[in-house]
C-alpha cells in the first residue's frame, strides 16, 4: 500500500488543520499575547495567521513610522515591577524576565516613542523567546457553527474548536459614505511625506491617524487643513484613548499660532476632482456656515473597521456603524456565545466609562492586560482548569488593595475598566480573585466582595475607587487623590479601613 505524504507545509508548520479546544485567529500583538497566557494556563490551542511573520498591523502601520505610545528606556522601576508596564505601553506581558521590556531593547535613537520597525522587532522577539507557535500563511476564510462549537474554514483546511478567539484587529480601512470619497486615498494608502511637498493638503479626520499625518507633513506643506464634524479630543486626562497623544500635538500648536495648519469642525458633504486638485464642500457644525476648500491633495484619515467576514451571518451584533463587534465584559460576542475577541477588537467591550473615560483596549497597553484576564476566564469557565485564588489575611487587605491602586499596571493602563477583586465568605475566607473587568463585577450577583480600580475624574485627578458588593448590592466609594500618586498614606489607610468595616465588616 502506497504511503501518502502530507504537503511540505503541513509537515513543517505547527497546528495542522484538525480539532482543538480553542483556535486563535491572528498573530499580531493581541494574538501573541493571548496565546502566551493560554499556554501558561495549560489550554491547548492553535494559532493561525495569514501573515508570513508575527506583528499584525505593526508590519505596515503607522504609515509615518513612529508610534504615539511610549516605551521609556530608563523607567523609574524594574521590568519585573507591577508598575513597569505603565512606563512601557508597547511591550507584551510575560512572567519570565527574559520576555519583558522587549520593545525598549531595540530603541536607540533617543526617543521614547518607538518606530514601527522597533515595535515589529519587539513582537518578533517575544514570539521567539516565548516560543509562541503560529501557523503562518493560513488564511481564515469561513465560519460555521456546530453543536459542539465552530468550524473555521482556512486556506489550509478546516479547524474544529469549542471556542474561537479572533485577534484580527481594527485592520481594514474604513470610509464614511461621502460623495466623491472614492477618489481619494485612505490614510493606509498615503504617500511618503516628501511627496506632499509644496502641496495644500486636506485631511478628513481629527483623530490619531489624522494628527500623525499632519505631524509628518509639517515640514513639507504650506497648508494643512483638518476637518471633521467634532472638535479634536485633546484632553489627555479624560479621553486618553480617544484623543491625540502628546507626540502629535505639534499640528494643534501650529493651528493655534496660525502657522499654516487649520482645524475646522465641519461635516464633509462632497469631494470633487478638478483635474489638477480637489474641491471639498463642507458644512460647519460647532460654528455654522458653509465651506469650500480648493486643495492639491485629500486624504481620508477616517478610521478602521474589523474584518469580520462571515461572522455577521452567524448573528454577530456590531455597533459604531457596523465596524466593531458588540462584546460582553469578558470580550465574548453578545449574540454568538463561544466567539471571543482579543487585541484591538476587544474595544467592543466598552466598560462603565466612568467620567467619560473609555477603556484603553484599542491599544497594546490595554488589550495585553485583557488577554491575561480572558485567558484565566476561559480556563476556569470552559476548560475546568483551576486558577489560583490565594488566601489573603484580614490584616493585609487594606495594604494590599492600596498597593494595587498605587502600582498595578493593569489598573493604571485600564483606568475605570479593570479592577483587583477580593471575595469574602465565612467558609473560604478572603480570596484574591485576580484582575477582573469592573463592569462584570458591578453587574454580577456573586459573593460578597470588594474591587479597587484607579479612576481619573473630569478635573484630571487620579484616585482609587472602591466598589463593595454585599448581599448582591454594590456601593461605590472614591478615595482621595495624591499629587505624587501614592495612595498608601495613613489617610488612605483610614479611608479604606472605614469603607471595608462599614461595607463588609472585614476589619
Amino acid at each position: 500500500m502506497a504511503l501518502t505524504l502530507a504537503p511540505a507545509k503541513q509537515q513543517t508548520q505547527p497546528h495542522p488543520p484538525g480539532e482543538y479546544p480553542a483556535v486563535i485567529v491572528g498573530a499580531g500583538a493581541g494574538g501573541l499575547q493571548m496565546s502566551y497566557f493560554l499556554h501558561r494556563l495549560g489550554v491547548r490551542h492553535a494559532v493561525i495567521s495569514e501573515d508570513s511573520n508575527p506583528g499584525g498591523m505593526f508590519r505596515k502601520f503607522p504609515v509615518y513610522q513612529r508610534l504615539n505610545t511610549w516605551s521609556k528606556p530608563y523607567p523609574p522601576v524594574e521590568p519585573t515591577s507591577r508598575h513597569y508596564a505603565w512606563f512601557d505601553w508597547n511591550s507584551l506581558l510575560a512572567d519570565e524576565r527574559t520576555h519583558l521590556a522587549l520593545v525598549p531593547e531595540f530603541m536607540n535613537d533617543g526617543s521614547y516613542f518607538p518606530t514601527r520597525l522597533e515595535m515589529e522587532r519587539g513582537l518578533e522577539t517575544f514570539a521567539e523567546r516565548a516560543a509562541v507557535r503560529v501557523r503562518y500563511g493560513c488564511r481564515w476564510e469561513s465560519t460555521r457553527r456546530t453543536e459542539s462549537g465552530f468550524v473555521l474554514g482556512t486556506s489550509d483546511g478546516e479547524y474544529r474548536c469549542r471556542i474561537a478567539i479572533f485577534a484580527i484587529g481594527m485592520a481594514e480601512p474604513w470610509k464614511p459614505e461621502i460623495p466623491g470619497i472614492d477618489q481619494v486615498p485612505h490614510y493606509a494608502e498615503a504617500l511618503p511625506s516628501r511627496q506632499y511637498a509644496r502641496k495644500r493638503v486636506l485631511i478628513l479626520g481629527k483623530r490619531t491617524s489624522a494628527f500623525e499625518m499632519a505631524d509628518a507633513l509639517l515640514a513639507y506643506t504650506p497648508q494643512i487643513i483638518l476637518i471633521s464634524p467634532r472638535p479634536p479630543l485633546l484632553a489627555i486626562h479624560t479621553h486618553s484613548t480617544a484623543g491625540v497623544r502628546a507626540r502629535y500635538l505639534l499640528p494643534y500648536e501650529d493651528h493655534v499660532l496660525g502657522g499654516g495648519v487649520f482645524m475646522l469642525d465641519a461635516a464633509t458633504e462632497r469631494i470633487e476632482h478638478t483635474g489638477t486638485g480637489f474641491r471639498v464642500s463642507a458644512s460647519g457644525t460647532t460654528r455654522p456656515g458653509t465651506f469650500t476648500f480648493a486643495v492639491d491633495a485629500v486624504v481620508a484619515a477616517t478610521g478602521w473597521t474589523t474584518p469580520l467576514r462571515d461572522l455577521r451571518d452567524l448573528g454577530l451584533a456590531t455597533f459604531s456603524q457596523d465596524r466593531i463587534p458588540a462584546l460582553t465584559p469578558y470580550w465574548e460576542s453578545t449574540t454568538v456565545p463561544g466567539i471571543f475577541f482579543a487585541g484591538a477588537t476587544s474595544t467592543g467591550s466598552v466598560g462603565l466609562r466612568k467620567y467619560g473615560v473609555p477603556g484603553n483596549s484599542g491599544g497594546v497597553s490595554g488589550f495585553r492586560h485583557n488577554a491575561r484576564v480572558l485567558a484565566a476566564y476561559l480556563a476556569r469557565t470552559y476548560f475546568d482548569i483551576s486558577v489560583p485564588r490565594p488566601l489573603v489575611r484580614p490584616g493585609d487587605v487594606v495594604g494590599y488593595l492600596l498597593s494595587e491602586a498605587s502600582s498595578a499596571a493593569e489598573l493604571w493602563n485600564q483606568r475605570s475598566y479593570l479592577a483587583r477583586v477580593l471575595s469574602v465568605s465565612e467558609e473560604a475566607g478572603i480570596l484574591d480573585e485576580g484582575i477582573q473587568p469592573l463592569a462584570a463585577f458591578v453587574d454580577s450577583a456573586g459573593p460578597d466582595a470588594v474591587a479597587v480600580v484607579l479612576e481619573t475624574d473630569a478635573q484630571g485627578d487620579h484616585h482609587p475607587a472602591v466598589y463593595v458588593r454585599r448581599d448582591g448590592r454594590v456601593s461605590e466609594h472614591a478615595l482621595s487623590g495624591d499629587p505624587l500618586l501614592d495612595f498608601q498614606s495613613p489617610d488612605h489607610r483610614a479611608q479604606l479601613t472605614s469603607i471595608l468595616k462599614d461595607g463588609l465588616g472585614l476589619i
